[in-house]
This record gives C-alpha cells, sequence and structure tokens, in this order.
C-alpha cells in the first residue's frame, strides 16, 4: 500500500484546518474502516455532531468530506468510522493511512444529531444503517443522554453479518467503559439487524417498527413509536432516512433542529 501522503511532505495548517496525526487504525472487513487521530487542546464537539476531515487532493488543496465524530465528546481521542469506496476521491486514499500519518481536520464541528434538537422525552430511539452508526457511537458514551432519557435504544441495521462493527462493545452494554458503564447497564438497549444474511434479528428497520418485532419485553412504555414520550435520531442510507422520516411525520413527530427542538431529527448535511 502507497503512503495517502506522498513521501516527505508536510502538511500545513489553514485558517479552517487543522493537521492532526493517525494513532491507530482498524480494518472491520474489506468495506469498513475506523481511525483515531490526536484531538487539539481546543477542539469542542457535543455528541453526535460532524466535522470536516480529510487528505491533500492531487491539486494540491484538501480534499475533504464530513464525517460523523463516532468518539464521546469528553475523550482525548477523536475516533472516525467510514466506508471504503474503492474509487472514492477520498476514501481509496483514507483507507491506506497508518498510524503516524497526518490528516486534515475541520476546527468547526457541526450538526442535528444533538440532545439539543429534541425536546425532553423518555425513551430515545437512535436508528442507523452501516456507517450511519458514527454520531451515535459518540451518543452512546455520553453520560448526560442517559440523564436526559430513561431508556437509550440504539438499532444498527446491515446487509451482512460482518458489518456489525463495534458490536462486541455494543452487545455489552458499555462494559468497562469509564463513563456509562453503570448507566448503560441499566438503561441502554443495542438491538442490531440483519438484512441479507442470517440473523437473530433480521428485517428493514421499519419492517421491525410495523411488525412490532423492535419492541422487546425489556423495552419499558407502549410497544410502538409514542410522539409524546419517544424521541428519535436517524442516520444512513437516504432510503432509511426517506421512509422513516416520513412514517414519524405520519404519526404526529415533528422535526427538530438546533433552533426548534422537536420529537425526531436528521443529519440533512448527508442527505440529498
Amino acid at each position: 500500500m502507497s503512503d495517502p501522503v506522498a513521501a516527505g511532505q508536510t502538511l500545513a495548517p489553514t485558517a479552517a484546518l487543522t493537521v492532526e496525526t493517525v494513532l491507530s487504525v482498524r480494518h472491520w472487513n474489506e468495506h469498513l474502516f475506523s481511525f483515531t487521530i490526536t484531538r487539539p487542546a481546543s477542539f469542542r464537539f457535543r455528541s453526535g455532531e460532524f466535522v470536516m476531515l480529510g487528505l491533500p487532493g492531487d491539486n494540491g488543496k484538501p480534499l475533504l468530506r464530513a464525517y460523523s465524530i463516532a468518539s464521546p465528546s469528553w475523550a482525548e481521542e477523536i475516533e472516525i468510522f467510514s466506508i471504503k469506496v474503492p474509487d472514492g476521491p477520498l476514501t481509496s486514499k483514507l483507507q491506506l493511512i497508518q498510524p503516524g500519518d497526518q490528516l486534515f481536520l475541520g476546527r468547526k464541528p457541526t450538526g442535528t444529531l444533538v440532545t439539543d434538537a429534541l425536546k425532553p422525552g423518555k425513551r430515545l430511539f437512535l436508528f442507523s444503517t452501516g456507517t450511519g452508526l458514527a454520531p451515535f457511537l459518540s451518543l452512546v458514551r455520553d453520560p448526560d443522554v442517559y440523564e436526559l432519557f430513561d431508556r437509550v435504544v440504539l438499532v444498527h441495521s446491515v446487509r451482512r453479518v460482518s458489518d456489525f462493527a463495534y458490536r462486541e462493545m455494543l452487545e455489552s452494554q458499555l462494559a468497562g467503559d469509564p463513563l456509562v458503564e453503570d448507566q448503560a447497564k441499566a438503561q441502554f438497549d443495542y438491538l442490531p439487524t440483519c438484512t441479507r444474511e442470517e440473523f437473530p434479528r433480521m428485517g428493514r428497520i421499519d419492517a421491525l417498527i410495523d411488525s412490532g418485532t423492535l419492541f422487546g419485553p425489556a423495552l419499558t412504555g407502549p410497544a410502538k413509536l409514542d410522539p409524546e414520550q419517544d424521541r428519535v435520531m436517524l442516520c444512513g442510507s437516504t432510503a432509511m432516512i426517506k421512509t422513516l422520516a416520513e412514517r414519524l411525520d405520519g404519526m404526529g413527530f415533528t422535526e427538530g433542529s438546533n433552533a426548534s427542538p422537536g420529537d425526531y431529527v436528521i443529519e440533512r448535511a448527508f442527505v440529498g
């Protein structure tokens, strides 16, 4: 593998970008990988936000893409969870990074997948597909989330079983987490579902909602989504977000934003 940054090339920060160092890389399978980078002392973000990140482009200018931050806001490192796109302008290079490499990091994180954009509620449902899991990895490790909601339910839908990145950590209910271990044991539910291979829970998220399969005995409250007490975040494929947003609108849920909190939120920056 060739180095994504040309040999001897040193990146220079700009007014909008810092230069950070890759600390670790993990390849989950041939399609998915994650990595951690250094975090500037001045970098502040809310769990669930995204940031611009990238490498030098062929024209010498930074080639950037928006990535949700997978690490919680208290972490000393920044973690990113990404898909591998063989011919992608950025990810074709990004998937080759090694510890010690440099990359660009935006100075101003932002986003709507944050608790500030939701009204108070009892249950928080986090519906994700693929790498849409990333912002929710941040949120479920944030102790403030467990103070705001009685139950935090993370639903992750993938095509193949090998696509369940972070599965061991999530199935353990975040056992060993320095800040939320006790709260997560009592309040956190991880519900993985697969659409193309045999798995204990199978089917698309909308089908699981319609059938009631999503609401097992462990979940307190009604066996359906209730706009009076449930709050929802959506992140993942455009098709999933469109389908579920329409479903939520029909149930009486209202979409929220940082300026006007609502019953559910999506990340508009990632939706075409």
